[in-house]
């Protein structure tokens, strides 16, 4: 661990996941947790979660972290109730590394401004919008750390 002004950041890689109907963005951070780039876009459904497992064993990741879809107001709805369930089942598989959820409000919004920006239109980006909003959640993750000196949002507990 490392103290910055009185604060603790904990060192170690942590993997991003943006869980969505049909593709989940993956995302990853260097030891230590300066930078956070894509990893892949891994196909929703059947086989999502051992893929997931695989990457969190290939980069040795201490932590995940789950983007929670909320409404611009903080609430949940369905998509965060989907989720919270598939965190839980993550954690599970997953397990002793933590798993995490934060709050993921605009994260596909400014990826995809993001991409624009480098001249990606919507069509091209969509295989890797997903990978650039689990880029946003991370990075979001990692400066909220460094800042609180806490890790952020929740610790998900395991569901079988």
């Amino acid at each position: 661990m490392e103290a910055q002004e009185g604060r603790v950041f904990r060192r170690g890689r942590r993997i991003a996941v943006d869980v969505g109907d049909a593709r989940i963005g993956v995302a990853a951070c260097d030891p230590d947790g300066l930078i956070a780039t894509p990893v892949e876009t891994v196909p929703a459904g059947g086989r999502s979660q051992a893929r997931l497992k695989e990457i969190v064993e290939e980069y040795d990741a201490v932590e995940v972290v789950v983007g929670l879809p909320r409404s611009l107001n903080g609430k949940e709805g369905p998509a965060a109730v989907k989720v919270r369930a598939y965190a839980g089942r993550l954690a599970a598989l997953v397990a002793p590394v933590t798993v995490r959820l934060v709050d993921e409000r605009m994260t596909t919004v400014t990826a995809a401004q993001g991409l624009r920006a480098s001249g990606r239109s919507s069509k091209k980006g969509r295989s890797v919008i997903d990978q650039a909003a689990a880029v946003v959640i991370l990075q979001s993750a990692l400066e909220t750390e460094r800042v609180s000196g806490r890790a952020p949002g929740e610790s998900v507990e395991p569901v079988s």
